[in-house]
């Protein structure tokens, strides 16, 4: 009998306990389209099933795990279908929330014609192979840490090259993957290219054994600014007319509190202060008004059609909207940061001028952080209670905040060009494969 490699066994086990686990799979995903995680008549992708014929000629085949992600690359397909206007394009990602993006932003794009959306399989080894050999790719695209060994093993068995894209390792991740070298350097030694978002995350992944690897810089930098509907931007603007505002964005559970006590300690000394709450996840709208409303202050949903009040909170409890707020705010606290989720990305509200600061739980986001912090564009707050102290001179002072909004911008646009950078590469891969 054959013997398994270090990096074989592992993988072996894998494919073996998601072949076992496929029943269960099945069952959890009837129960996430139940819970609206999945859209039920398209379950059949998450096994591998397409009706759909492949199209003719050369199809790239990227993949992003969610909304960031997904955000990230939008410029990418516009430069991949701008070079390579005969090309397909297939996008796979692994959430709802995700295809509700595309459904607006491609449009928008001009893309929808050329790009088709479907949602990754999950890691069965029968189901990834089925989702390869339908498609028939001729690049393989994974962003920044989608490193799924049964979807890798069936590029590689189909000879489709593999590049990691915007690739990132926390110091955290790395010292985990240490432990199963062999895998590590199975998993990432197959991959044609990585382009790796800064020399950090680049110097982890060559050391767990990414052979062909390049720091060209972090595609987020490169997104286009969040859109806005501009003519409801004009409504909001004039209801709020001179209110003094300033916007919590992308707060999770245990960041709500933080943002309504600011509002209170400081509504006094500005009259009429507007607070507006956009929640990570839009589902909590209802719990975050319950809690201003407990607390004595004036509150209004957006999913609701709800105007923002004369002064108090204004939950934005809708889907694909941060963007329209970051503009009427031009005052931002970026939420993932008072709790450990690592931040959100504080590049959205940089790209659209916004004076800005995050907490100190920023692992996800630590080179952008760096990098606005350098600029003096974004301030690092210790705690919760430092946030009020943070927002009163900047609530008072337009023009000092106008120019923090502009130094974040000068930040945010500084790799511009890393879009078309990135889709010449891949497609060289790709036509040199066919």
């Amino acid at each position: 009998m054959r013997r398994l490699s270090v990096g074989r066994l592992p993988r072996a086990v894998w494919a073996g306990a998601a072949t076992l686990a496929a029943p269960a799979l099945r069952l959890l995903l009837r129960r996430r389209a139940w819970r609206g995680k999945e859209i039920a008549a398209r379950l059949g992708e998450r096994r591998g099933i397409d009706p759909t014929p492949r199209p003719a000629g050369m199809l790239l085949w990227l993949h992003t795990a969610s909304v960031g992600e997904t955000v990230s690359i939008l410029p990418v397909l516009e430069r991949l279908a701008a070079r390579a206007p005969r090309a397909s394009l297939l996008l796979t990602t692994g959430t709802v929330t995700s295809a509700a993006l595309l459904a607006r932003r491609l449009p928008e794009l001009g893309l929808e014609q050329r790009v088709l959306h479907r949602f990754v399989p999950l890691d069965v080894p029968a189901w990834t192979r089925r989702f390869v050999d339908h498609w028939q790719p001729d690049l393989a695209c994974f962003v920044e840490s989608e490193l799924w060994p049964n979807l890798l093993a069936a590029c590689r068995a189909a000879g489709v090259p593999t590049v990691l894209l915007n690739a990132r390792l926390s110091a955290r991740s790395f010292a985990a993957w240490r432990r199963a070298p062999g895998l590590a350097r199975a998993l990432l030694g197959g991959f044609a290219l990585v382009l790796a978002r800064s020399a950090e995350d680049a110097a982890r992944l060559a050391a767990l054994g990414a052979a062909r690897v390049e720091a060209p810089g972090d595609l987020k930098f490169a997104a286009p600014p969040l859109p806005a509907d501009p003519d409801e931007l004009a409504r909001l603007d004039a209801i709020l007319g001179a209110r003094p505002r300033w916007l919590a964005a992308s707060l999770h559970a245990g960041e709500d509190e933080a943002a309504l006590a600011a509002h209170a300690a400081l509504a006094g000394r500005f009259p009429g202060l507007v607070t507006l709450i956009v929640p990570r996840h839009p589902e909590r709208g209802a719990a975050i008004a319950a809690l201003a409303a407990n607390a004595g202050l004036a509150v209004t949903r957006r999913a609701e059609g709800a105007a923002p009040p004369a002064g108090g909170i204004h939950v934005a409890d809708t889907l694909g909207e941060l963007g329209l707020f970051y503009r009427l705010a031009g005052l931002a606290f970026i939420g993932g940061s008072l709790v450990p989720r690592g931040g959100q990305n504080p590049l959205e509200g940089a790209r659209l001028g916004c004076a800005l600061a995050i907490g100190p739980r920023v692992e996800n986001f630590t080179e952008a952080v760096a990098t606005l912090e350098a600029a003096g564009a974004i301030a690092r707050l210790a705690d919760a209670a430092a946030l009020p102290a943070w927002l009163a001179p900047l609530l008072g002072d337009p023009p000092r905040r106008a120019a923090l909004g502009e130094a974040a911008r000068a930040v945010a646009t500084r790799w511009a060009a890393l879009p078309d950078q990135s889709a010449a590469a891949l497609l060289a891969l790709a036509r040199g494969a066919r």
